[in-house]
């Protein structure tokens, strides 16, 4: 039973639950210490990612059940919802499965007692159904449950964008996320690698996002013949924009101030040329993502151009003279409320207070930086969050502060019209089904 993948489901949980670690990295490492079989993985990996994103829904269907009862263990809490979401959400699954799996597990975990609550509480809802969304009246406080964003989210959200688009956006966040690769123009074009991964079995599209982008609904990219070249690399359609934004010229000397995995940093190193001179400077604060930066550089092969170093971002303005960098790119740290589709456990970690504590720490790594651009270079600031404390709000405090920079027009961008307005462009995950994104260009006027 405990190899089971709705055991193994229900063990991450409750790790997720008490923040032992993130959903994405819990799963693919149970996967492989399981060694789960292709299909039990799906179940398990759509258990987990399921019950989490719709967690509010799930307690709130559970809430009437377990009213009258003591109070629950944590873990048995845990095996309810993820068995309510099975019921409820996967057609596919036999609900005689979903039933006689809990209670073993229930047995297992626990003892014949709990099995026997466990059975008695599922057999309930089957009998009655779950309760209906209808019966909240407060609007926001409907939506947030339908959706499973917490309250605070939604009322922000609707501040910003309105009730009908944060509705969109929380509804496209239960889909699934796609997955996207980045192709290397450079060895082979998009009509090529199209075709490439499709002859292998993956249907792919091009992205309506990024010229470099290739899209599936599903599939395994990384065991294609292109990514095993070096010629194709797995990034969010979305930050494949930022590079480009940049107007990098072969001979540029770039900056990348927060760069770990690497995807940015490889992507502005296709741009360079080491015969011209071109390299791009890639930091990060730990010397293991340094490692990471250099190995995908290599597999790459754009490590002519890229010199990966140790440097707290904030600390490039002790380390590097003035008007070093043609072009620089801070990819800030930030809540990453813009990953929510593929981390959906961040929406109920973070806190309204955690936006103000990042925002200090984004115009400390501008601050650091600001001085080491040239006159008429250009500092790109990007984030995956879509708060607007952590991206306009950033932009206006900075320009304040130093008149010499102005924004700029972002170069390959205006065709995502509802998202770039003002000179910045704020990606919602619901716009074109991919990461939530921010970016901005700014240019060093002469003083």
């Amino acid at each position: 039973m405990q190899q089971t993948p709705r055991f193994v489901a229900l063990e991450l949980l409750i790790k997720v639950a008490s923040q032992q670690g993130y959903s994405n990295v819990l799963v693919a490492d149970a996967i492989k210490k399981h060694r789960l079989s292709s299909q039990d993985a799906g179940l398990m990996t759509e258990i987990v990612y399921g019950t989490i994103s719709r967690r509010l829904t799930l307690e709130y269907y559970l809430a009437p059940f377990i009213k009258d009862a003591k109070k629950i263990d944590a873990w048995v809490k845990e095996l309810l919802l993820l068995s309510i979401y099975q019921l409820e959400f996967l057609d596919k699954v036999p609900a005689y499965s979903i039933l006689n799996d809990a209670v073993e597990i229930a047995k297992t975990k626990g003892n014949a007692g709990i099995g026997k609550f466990v059975n008695g509480v599922l057999r309930n809802i089957q009998r009655t159904g779950v309760p209906e969304l209808t019966e909240i009246k407060d609007v926001e406080e409907r939506l947030s449950i339908e959706v499973s964003l917490p309250l605070w989210l939604v009322q922000r959200l609707v501040q910003q964008i309105g009730i009908e688009e944060t509705s969109a956006l929380g509804h496209s966040l239960l889909i699934p996320s796609r997955v996207s690769g980045r192709i290397d123009t450079r060895f082979v074009s998009l009509e090529k690698a199209l075709a490439d991964i499709n002859d292998e079995g993956i249907e792919v599209v091009s992205s309506e996002v990024s010229r470099f982008g290739v899209v599936a609904d599903k599939g395994f990219l990384a065991g294609t013949s292109l990514f095993k070249a070096g010629q194709m690399t797995i990034q969010d359609e979305s930050s494949m924009l930022v590079a480009p934004s940049m107007q990098i010229k072969p001979d540029s000397r770039v900056l990348d101030a927060c760069a770990a995995p690497g995807g940015k940093t490889t992507h502005i190193a296709t741009f360079l040329e080491s015969s011209k001179g071109g390299e791009v400077v890639a930091l990060d604060i730990h010397d293991k993502k340094i490692k990471l930066i250099n190995d995908n550089a290599r597999r790459l092969h754009v490590e002519d151009v890229v010199t990966a170093r140790a440097l707290d971002a904030r600390k490039v303005d002790e380390v590097y003279p003035d008007e070093t960098f043609d072009r620089i790119l801070v990819d800030a740290p930030c809540s990453g409320l813009g990953l929510l589709r593929r981390k959906p456990d961040i929406k109920y970690q973070k806190k309204p207070e955690d936006f103000m504590n990042l925002q200090k720490i984004q115009l400390e790594i501008l601050e650091s930086v600001a001085k080491k651009v040239k006159e008429w270079g250009i500092i790109a600031y990007s984030t995956c969050t879509i708060m607007p404390e952590e991206n306009q709000e950033v932009m206006r405090l900075f320009l304040e502060r130093h008149p010499e920079f102005e924004l700029m027009d972002i170069k390959g961008v205006t065709h995502l019209s509802k998202s770039y307005q003002d000179k910045m462009l704020q990606i919602y995950p619901h716009h074109y089904h991919t990461d939530g994104f921010f970016i901005s260009c700014l240019r060093r006027k002469p003083q």
